[in-house]
């Protein structure tokens, strides 16, 4: 993979390394510092912080100006971009407002469908969708044009990210769309958080089948369980996510106050085998308002110090 923007991302994948990712979620309020908070409990144990965008179609503070944020704290954020709730002169607007502040990792999302949310009467966009998005930065990124044909004299520079979901159905259509994708021009992949790791395997297998793990870099999605209730939470009323009985057996198995510390046992073994898997290039640590357990997660997992990488702005 040729590094071709300032992103640290890129160049840490470039250069070999496990990649190590986690998330954020905004408040559902203007208080900025619960952004900083929670980037200042991860900032040393990843290389890139996601920021969601209004996920689950709840209304929060936006995802551009949480990243900024990050940005001016001396880390790297990844820019989540529903293509939901903007059409495509707001979409391209915002990635020239992220490339502005520095802000050269993006992920391409589809978005929740608004029923899901706490404004189910909104009206959806979806002018785009995540395969176009995609095909927009890389538009923009590559040669310098809008979609409206306007051909800019500063470009964005953009590493272009995007999700998949290995457990959704029909299971056999996943790695087709994985491909669609990284025809388009993603460039690195966060999977959907893994429990089944067998049907994860086959998955990968797929992948590296018709050579996908060779075209771009995935990352794996994990989320530590809290409790045995989140996980017959997750398996029963979350779709798109495959939660074996054998996991929520081990942690009814131990006492209730050492269910925490069992969830994030699961959590590290699933890395310490997810590294032996050809293909994955890393890890995206989805500790859902949970942050402060992901720097313990890292450095069981044997994931800690990360590299030490300078990127420059030219």
């Amino acid at each position: 993979m040729n590094t071709t923007t300032p992103s640290k991302l890129e160049k840490i994948l470039a250069e070999g390394h496990f990649a190590v990712t986690s998330e954020c979620g905004p408040p559902r309020g203007a208080n900025g510092e619960v952004v900083e908070e929670k980037a200042n409990l991860i900032k040393d144990h990843v290389d890139a912080i996601n920021v969601t965008d209004n996920q689950t179609s709840v209304v929060r503070l936006c995802s551009l100006a949480a990243c900024i944020r990050i940005k001016q704290m001396g880390l790297e954020p990844v820019l989540q971009m529903v293509t939901r709730d903007r059409n495509r002169i707001g979409i391209q607007s915002d990635i020239l407002g992220a490339a502005s502040f520095g802000i050269h990792n993006i992920l391409c999302l589809t978005g929740d469908h608004q029923h899901f949310g706490d404004h189910p009467q909104a009206i959806n966009v979806f002018d785009l969708d995540s395969t176009q998005l995609i095909q927009t930065v890389k538009l923009m990124r590559d040669k310098g044009e809008l979609l409206g044909g306007f051909e800019m004299k500063e470009l964005p520079k953009m590493f272009i990210g995007a999700a998949a979901n290995p457990f959704a159905d029909p299971f056999e259509i996943r790695v087709a769309r994985l491909a669609k994708k990284v025809a388009a021009g993603c460039q690195f992949i966060q999977t959907q958080c893994i429990y089944n790791m067998e049907k994860f395997k086959t998955w990968m297998q797929q992948v590296r089948d018709q050579g996908l793990h060779e075209k771009v870099a995935i990352l794996a999605g994990l989320t530590p369980m809290k409790n045995v209730g989140m996980a017959k939470y997750m398996k029963n009323r979350v779709p798109g996510i495959d939660v074996p009985d054998g996991i929520i057996e081990r942690l009814a198995a131990v006492p209730k106050e050492k269910q925490a510390d069992e969830g994030i046992k699961i959590c590290v073994e699933q890395i310490e085998e997810l590294k032996e898997e050809e293909g994955i290039r890393g890890f995206h640590i989805m500790a859902i308002e949970w942050e402060e357990k992901v720097p313990e997660i890292v450095e069981m997992a044997g994931l800690y110090p990360r590299p030490e990488i300078k990127v420059s702005e030219n």
